[in-house]
């Protein structure tokens, strides 16, 4: 999608155009309950991709895609005639998997949640394989002062 400007709102007016258009002027008795969820133009404003969402069965929404075809002509010609641009851009329809992947995500992140619950259950009873605190201590020294973790050697080339 364009960035421009003038791309951005002929994309908006295209999707409020086809919007009412499909609510109020397309009878087909395969439209079912759609929604214009996106409008994407191309830069050269010769293409513009719609993104649609259907309520219903599969049946129901293949047929709603039927039906926005047969309708393409009608509302590519309303388009052209309300955004009054020098060329009327094409339209594609393209279901939008947005629901879908939503739904999906939503199963995935209630799977998760469940996941940490077991986990949260099966720690509450977990006991440490090894000691409480794993980590190395620092050695203290002896009451006398010296450290008796120096090795002979050490001490010698301590002396010299």
């Amino acid at each position: 999608m364009n960035d421009s400007p003038r791309a951005l709102k002929l994309a908006d007016r295209i999707k409020v155009i086809v919007a009412t258009m499909l609510d109020t002027r397309v009878k087909d008795p395969r439209l079912g309950f759609v929604t214009i969820t996106d409008v994407r133009v191309s830069g050269d404003l010769q293409h513009a991709t719609l993104f649609y969402t259907v309520f219903g069965t599969d049946e129901e929404r293949e047929g709603t895609g039927a039906a926005l075809a047969s309708a393409t002509g009608m509302l590519r010609r309303e388009v052209g005639r309300q955004t009054g641009v020098r060329l009327t851009p094409t339209l594609e329809f393209i279901a939008d998997a947005v629901p879908e992947n939503a739904r999906v995500i939503e199963d995935l992140l209630s799977e998760a949640r469940g996941r940490d619950a077991e986990l949260e259950q099966a720690k509450a009873g977990a006991a440490y394989a090894g000691e409480a605190d794993p980590y190395r201590k620092p050695r203290e020294e002896d009451e006398d002062g010296d450290d008796s973790s120096l090795s002979d050697d050490e001490t010698d080339r301590g002396q010299a």
